[in-house]
């Protein structure tokens, strides 16, 4: 991966966190699709729901949760403080784990593309996500309370 080399240029530290996607991604639920019943997360397919893809995304698509979008979402994630971040996948088990991250930021993620990809600070109070479907919906960047 890329983006790895990247940030370990940039003197972040970067550990490689093997099957912690699910986990991640629940976590990311947990904090941030909370107010929602598991039938309206079924609803705008943020679960699996019988073998269709399911995104965590789509809380901020469906208009679900309050978000930052396209290049603000880009400004507002560049300008966020960052020391130690998660870095995982929307269909992948693999992850990231980022320390003394401050210098993070979209520039490292231009190769990352037709993916979706959520970024979040260690405490899960605010994301970042890139979806594959960038240039049509997101980015987006969220707080964990209201924006």
């Amino acid at each position: 991966m890329e983006i790895v080399d990247k940030l370990k240029n940039k003197n972040i530290r970067v550990i490689e966190i093997p099957k912690w996607g699910t986990y991640l991604r629940k976590e990311w639920e947990n904090n941030f699709a909370s107010h929602l019943s598991d039938k309206e997360k079924q609803a705008i397919y943020l679960l699996d729901n019988g073998g269709f893809g399911s995104y965590l995304w789509h809380l901020f698509s469906y208009k679900k949760k309050d978000c930052i979008e396209g290049e603000k979402a880009e400004e507002a994630f560049n300008n966020v403080r960052k020391n130690k971040c998660y870095v995982f996948f929307q269909h992948s088990e693999y992850a990231l784990l980022l320390e003394n991250a401050a210098m993070f930021n979209t520039d490292d993620l231009t190769d990352e593309t037709n993916i979706d990809m959520y970024i979040v600070d260690k405490q899960f109070r605010w994301t970042f996500v890139i979806t594959h479907e960038t240039g049509w919906c997101g980015p987006y960047f969220s707080p964990k309370g209201k924006i």
